[in-house]
């Protein structure tokens, strides 16, 4: 398998974009990856999203894309795996090159989210758990998540309170991202009073949705040499892995298997084990969803994810920086774009290109994308050259 490289990276900012289409705002951010990687075509295309279908009435985004941003005749596809399509996309991109069938690929996460009343919305996120046994029944999504939630603090011991610092450090990082949905900080009493979405979630335990599209492009990475005074930018681990789709069916609901097996892959294909992480890009649709990744991925023993937040060992400056430009919750959470805008920040982080949240010295980065309630987990490690 060849070594390969992101020769380029691309993002639009995260906003109810009501005067741009779907297609304008997956082009910009693959316009803004193909410039940024000095090329002008790649040999194939692939499009991670969630919702099109069911939000903007779009299928087949392949040719939807390839056409716009003028790569006719092209290889392109459709990648979709919920909220971890980006991650997914990347992933097809990386086996795509990697096995010497094609030399260059170009990705783009992109989600139109805000053209749909909310309730539509909600209900087509909710397809990303079991139709069966969960959505039927008449829990959200949402409520999935506080069901988990609720089970870690009692289990546990731990206040909702104490899952604050996990969206401070979020809007904190966020200001100084331009591509950020949200910026304004908070504190801890505005975190405890902000109205309650499902008993012990409030908004401000939850990600933001909008509309988005990040994108890079790969290359092996003999083709990749520094540019313009950059380090080079491999991939030096990708591992996917699933778990049950339906919460109620897994052995341990507070713990993410697929988490802990993907990142487990891909410290072994990277050569590393997490102390060489320098910055981790977690998903962070909701707070707990914070703890429950930073546990699996072996930065904090079962049930003490909350403390790194509450030791301030999650900021920039910290031992495990997370979220350095926003995370879910303050950058927001295109959801199919989702993943890519995680790997773009990597980039930027491994880059020194992050400014007032530039994590000193970072050399490995790794970003976790998380689809559904944690049925489908991928997890990427890129190195520094």
């Amino acid at each position: 398998m060849l070594k390969i490289a992101i020769l380029g990276i691309g993002q639009t900012k995260i906003d109810e974009h009501w005067d741009l289409s779907l297609r304008e705002i997956g082009g910009n951010a693959a316009f803004a990856a193909m410039q940024d990687a000095g090329i002008e075509k790649v040999d194939a295309l692939f499009v991670g999203n969630m919702l099109s279908p069911m939000v903007s009435g779009q299928n087949q985004l392949g040719a939807f894309f390839s056409d716009w941003i003028g790569l006719w005749g092209q290889e392109a596809v459709k990648v979709e795996a919920a909220c971890a399509s980006g991650a997914a996309a990347l992933r097809a991109g990386l086996m795509a090159v990697a096995s010497g069938e094609i030399d260059s690929a170009l990705i783009v996460g992109v989600e139109k989210m805000t053209d749909k009343a909310g309730h539509d919305v909600t209900s087509a996120l909710a397809t990303a758990a079991d139709a069966d046994y969960e959505v039927e029944q008449g829990i959200s999504f949402v409520g999935l998540n506080a069901l988990v939630m609720r089970r870690y603090m009692h289990e546990f011991g731990w206040r909702h309170a104490d899952f604050a610092p996990f969206s401070i450090n979020a809007h904190a990082n966020a200001m100084h991202n331009p591509f950020a949905r949200l910026h304004q900080t908070i504190n801890v009493e505005q975190f405890e009073k902000s109205s309650m979405v499902a008993t012990p979630i409030n908004l401000l335990d939850a990600s933001p949705i909008g509309d988005g599209a990040a994108a890079v492009v790969i290359v092996p990475a003999e083709k990749a040499a520094s540019v313009k005074g950059r380090p080079r930018v491999i991939v030096a681990g990708s591992a996917s892995a699933t778990d049950s789709i339906a919460v109620h069916s897994r052995k341990d609901p507070m713990f993410l298997s697929a988490a802990y097996e993907s990142s487990k892959r891909a410290y072994e294909m990277a050569g590393i084990t997490k102390d060489d992480i320098d910055v981790f890009e977690l998903h962070d649709a909701f707070s707990i969803m914070a703890a429950l990744s930073l546990e699996a991925c072996g930065f904090a023993e079962r049930g003490k994810g909350v403390r790194l937040g509450l030791d301030d060992e999650i900021s920039p400056q910290g031992r495990v920086p997370v979220c350095t430009r926003g995370g879910l919750k303050a950058r927001g959470h295109p959801v199919g774009a989702t993943g890519m805008y995680q790997v773009v920040e990597v980039v930027q982080q491994l880059r020194g290109e992050c400014g007032e949240t530039q994590v000193d010295g970072a050399r490995v980065g790794m970003a976790q994308n998380i689809g559904g309630s944690g049925a489908t987990i991928i997890t990427h490690i890129l190195k520094a050259e």
